[in-house]
């Protein structure tokens, strides 16, 4: 069987732009509606209602101690790229409102658009090496030590962040925003499978 390739330096250039514009553009769809979501993002998009100060500089600060977990777990490849994911995607939801408005955006559809355009960044970022920083890393580099299963550290994590949410919200935004997290992780989950899928 003839071993894959690895990606080169412009291919994950542009995987790592697309997958930081969908990621921007999910936050921009998000945030028009008022509606969270889970993880770091979702943590800066709360600190950003609540204070009044943008994402991107909060979604850049809060992802700085997680790159030391992520250079001990992955190496310094994976911690680059994430970086420059992250400096892209806060930047963008920066400016992208200058260039993108929406006259009509249904909540329903726009809590699902928003998880079918930031599963697809992800999973463009995941197979260029890179990932939006933040719990996922802290939550391997647990799962390293301690034993501690990933995906029960996010899950508590985003528990957690949805029930202050609900302190912070109306109801009715945070269970559509439930919507929009479902939608996302069952994209991960079924399009992100190693045993299916073989990208160098």
């Amino acid at each position: 069987m003839t071993e894959p390739h690895r990606h080169t330096t412009v291919e994950d250039a542009q995987g790592i732009a697309y997958g930081a514009v969908m990621a921007a553009f999910g936050v921009l769809v998000l945030t028009h509606l008022g509606l969270v979501t889970g993880q770091t993002a979702g943590l800066a998009v709360l600190v950003s209602y609540a204070t009044g100060w943008g994402f991107g500089p909060v979604f850049f600060v809060i992802n700085l101690p997680f790159y030391w977990f992520g250079y001990r777990r992955f190496g310094k490849g994976f911690v680059v790229k994430t970086f420059l994911a992250v400096a892209a995607v806060s930047l963008l939801t920066q400016v992208m409102p200058r260039w993108v408005t929406f006259a009509t955006l249904d909540v329903g559809f726009g809590a699902v658009l928003y998880g079918f355009l930031t599963g697809s960044a992800l999973l463009a970022l995941f197979r260029h090496g890179a990932s939006l920083g933040g719990i996922g890393i802290l939550a391997l580099y647990l799962q390293d030590r301690t034993g501690w299963r990933a995906g029960w550290v996010q899950m508590a994590f985003d528990l957690a962040l949805f029930a202050l949410a609900f302190t912070l919200r109306d109801p009715v935004s945070v269970l559509w925003s439930v919507l929009g997290a479902v939608v996302l992780n069952l994209v991960i989950a079924i399009n992100h499978r190693r045993d299916r899928y073989i990208a160098a």
